[in-house]
């Protein structure tokens, strides 16, 4: 039977019928065990009943009321939920309905502090290499995936990017990891320095970046020299943790793990574990009060923001995270996968790096160890890896482009926070198997 589904790309698809616990089941009543989230989404599994009430208990009530109208109680109880565990100086909540809508809110936002403040002439944005911060225009932009960019780019606006704070790949013979961070975070103010101080309006990074490069953390101190960077020249920072945030990576922010604070942040994925379309941008109130003291409102707005059906989701994911102490289980269990994968691919002739924080890991495939050099990117092998993972019966969000945008393979994991030992092991050998298969061929 022909489907009128405009996928992501080439099917036929397996059909998603059931979710329980940490497992998908198709149509056929194959299981699959769900080793990325989908994408760094279902941090809570797939049947949490908490979650499922909270949302059955919501639409008995009232499913949507638009925010030029009404403010809604699932939407002010989910905002003062986060600002009570939010970075210090957040105050304020923006929700929306997914991760690229948060990061086009946090660049508007950014844009009209400014314009609210007194300096039209701020209007750069600085992002780094190897990211990905959403594939709507403005984040599309804002990221720094070459692959993701290539037929976009005469649509995007301007942004400029700075080297990745990307150890493995960066960090030079004999440097330490001090110096590195230190030369890769002054990166920025060169940038600064070159666009002119008085041009730049704010910079945005992922503290662990995701998609784009696999679960790539900064090292120590890296952080704390961008945010006096961004504090000496007037630049806001804004940080991206749609993937990597709301206890993926053992903190609900991912920024505590830094010791900063940033100017404005963006949630999503983990914000509503799968169970409703929700993201948020969040402010500080310096940037919130620029805004309240000079025109009064935010110039921006969708339908569905602050959607009462989704903020109720949000409201139980978080409540769960926090109230389960699922934070700590994530360190826990990210051990737990980290030795694991240690145990497997720690000595592999075809795995370069095993990196990440929490239960967000990733697993670089390389040609060589010694040389760090990267496989042909002809012979696609993260797309061979995610193939052969879904014949195992293992989710898993492999990606190519990790050094430079056309070479590199990895591999990305985020399986559910609920995950246990054994299914840690299950996750491993399958991804093993995986990996086999696809460099065979």
């Amino acid at each position: 039977m022909t489907s009128h589904m405009f996928g992501r790309g080439p099917g036929p698809l397996p059909t998603a019928v059931r979710g329980e616990g940490c497992y998908i089941y198709d149509s056929e009543g194959r299981a699959y065990l769900d080793g990325s989230g989908g994408a760094a989404v279902s941090c809570l599994g797939h049947s949490d009943a908490d979650v499922r009430a909270a949302i059955h208990a919501q639409l008995d009530k009232i499913a949507f009321a638009h925010t030029g109208f009404f403010t809604s109680e699932p939407a002010e109880a989910l905002a003062d939920l986060l600002i009570a565990h939010a970075p210090e100086g957040i105050d304020k909540v923006y929700l929306l309905s997914g991760g690229s809508e948060a990061v086009e809110a946090a660049i508007k936002l950014a844009r009209q502090y400014h314009l609210e403040t007194g300096q039209p002439q701020r209007h750069k944005l600085i992002a780094r290499r190897q990211s990905y911060h959403g594939n709507t225009l403005g984040a599309l932009a804002a990221g720094g995936n070459a692959w993701r960019r290539e037929k976009y780019a005469p649509l995007l606006v301007e942004t400029h990017h700075i080297m990745p704070c990307f150890e493995y790949r960066e960090r030079l013979e004999g440097e330490s990891e001090w110096d590195f961070g230190q030369r890769a975070a002054n990166a920025l103010e060169e940038e600064i320095l070159r666009q002119g101080p008085e041009t730049v309006m704010a910079f945005i990074a992922e503290p662990v970046v995701g998609a784009t490069a696999g679960a790539v953390p900064a090292v120590d101190g890296y952080f704390k020299r961008i945010r006096q960077i961004c504090d000496q020249y007037g630049v806001l920072l804004i940080l991206d943790e749609v993937m990597c945030g709301m206890g993926r990576t053992g903190h609900l922010f991912a920024c505590e793990a830094d010791g900063i604070s940033p100017d404005i942040v963006t949630i999503a994925k983990g914000l509503g574990a799968g169970y409703a379309p929700i993201g948020a941008m969040l402010a500080s109130s310096r940037v919130y009060e620029a805004i309240e003291q000079g025109s009064g409102s935010f110039q921006h707005g969708h339908t569905y923001h602050g959607h009462p059906l989704a903020a109720a989701a949000g409201h139980a994911v978080v409540n769960a995270i926090v109230t389960r102490n699922l934070c700590d289980r994530v360190k826990t269990q990210g051990d737990v996968l980290q030795a694991a994968l240690h145990d497997t691919f720690g000595q592999h002739a075809h795995v370069g790096d095993l990196r990440g924080r929490g239960l967000f890991r990733g697993v670089e495939l390389v040609e060589d160890r010694a040389t760090k050099r990267p496989l042909d990117p002809a012979r696609k092998l993260n797309a061979r890896v995610k193939k052969a993972a879904m014949a195992e019966g293992l989710i898993c969000y492999p990606a190519g482009g990790t050094v430079n945008g056309r070479e590199g393979d990895h591999i990305l994991l985020a399986p559910p926070f609920i995950i246990t030992d054994d299914q840690i092991g299950e996750l491993v050998g399958k991804l093993s198997r995986a990996v086999e298969t696809a460099l065979a061929q």
